[in-house]
């Protein structure tokens, strides 16, 4: 967070095995818990960000194929990517 954002307080709940997670991380990288958890709010949101473009790369790319052997590729690679697994 640059320091020319606003900080607003937020209050969350943690599970107390995510919550002694992130006790732990903060003290192994000697930074305050909520340091890390903005952090990995951050990280979170750029990862999902991240996955929203390659899904709309691929659906263009499967939508704009015309050979049968691409299509069921790219539909199988589709499938993964919202299913997981080997869909």
């Amino acid at each position: 967070m640059s320091m020319s954002e606003k900080a607003v307080r937020q209050s969350v709940t943690l599970p107390a095995k995510v919550a002694k997670q992130v006790r732990s991380m903060a003290k192994s990288r000697r930074l305050s818990a909520n340091r890390v958890l903005v952090e990995l709010v951050e990280e979170g949101m750029e990862a999902r960000k991240h996955r929203e473009r390659e899904f709309r790369a691929l659906t263009e790319r499967l939508r704009r194929a015309t050979d049968p052997a691409e299509v069921e590729r790219l539909g199988d690679e589709l499938g993964r990517m919202v299913f997981g697994g080997s869909a």
